[in-house]
């Protein structure tokens, strides 16, 4: 595929005055979230009570696939992913002890398409293209995927409503980034329920500049955080 677009967010702050750690998220409210799928903890920074501290986060505008590893209800890794464009659609195979994604071709329009035939159930993420990297970051997380010869429907950027059939999952997905304040949370933890605290930004990746960063403030007298545009 030709070379995606590549963003970056830098998230600073200055004196916080306590330990803060930032959760990011993919957990908009769409159909079917905390049932059918599940958002994952993309990025998890803890910035420092005193002095200057950032976190950079760099990704590719490039949807992927992967077959995950899951420890302790974290993703720890990936057996083997694929890069994939809305309209397209792959099949997950396994020869032996080896996982692998077909080549993408053409599928409903746009979706992105799984297709299970290795003849177990698993688990597949979809997540971003990392510059350097050659496996996604996973940012939703679907689990015990039947095998079937029927696809599955990972991501439908029109469809209103969100269903399991069978092997088919349809879900409305768009790249909505939000930020959290908690420490409960490690990189990578699948979360199965919602976060017990308000987001403290939202925004669409696709809407944002190639790269932007945004201040990190905290109110010392109400210990309310906020983040602003730098």
């Amino acid at each position: 595929m030709p070379n995606a677009l590549v963003g970056d967010l830098t998230f600073q702050s200055k004196d916080l005055g306590t330990d803060t750690t930032l959760l990011l998220t993919f957990d908009s409210d769409m159909p079917g979230m905390y049932k059918d799928y599940f958002p994952v903890a993309w990025r998890v920074t803890t910035f420092g009570k005193d002095g200057s501290y950032s976190m950079l986060v760099t990704y590719e505008h490039q949807f992927a696939l992967s077959k995950s590893q899951v420890d302790d209800g974290n993703i720890t890794g990936a057996a083997t992913g694929v890069e994939i464009n809305l309209g397209q659609q792959t099949t997950l195979t396994k020869n032996g002890q080896v996982f692998s994604f077909s080549t993408p071709q053409a599928g409903l329009h746009g979706t992105l398409e799984a297709i299970n035939n290795t003849g177990e159930n698993q688990d597949i993420t979809v997540g971003f293209m990392i510059p350097g990297q050659f496996l996604p970051k996973p940012a939703l997380f679907f689990d015990n995927i039947k095998f079937d010869i029927l696809p599955l429907s990972l991501l439908h950027q029109t469809h209103s409503a969100t269903y399991r059939n069978g092997s088919k999952i349809t879900a409305q997905f768009t790249p909505k980034l939000r930020a959290y304040i908690t420490s409960e949370y490690q990189e990578g933890a699948i979360l199965r329920d919602a976060i017990q605290a308000p987001p403290i930004w939202v925004h669409d990746l696709t809407a944002l500049e190639q790269s932007t960063t945004w201040n990190l403030t905290r109110d010392p007298a109400t210990g309310h955080y906020t983040i602003t545009r730098a």
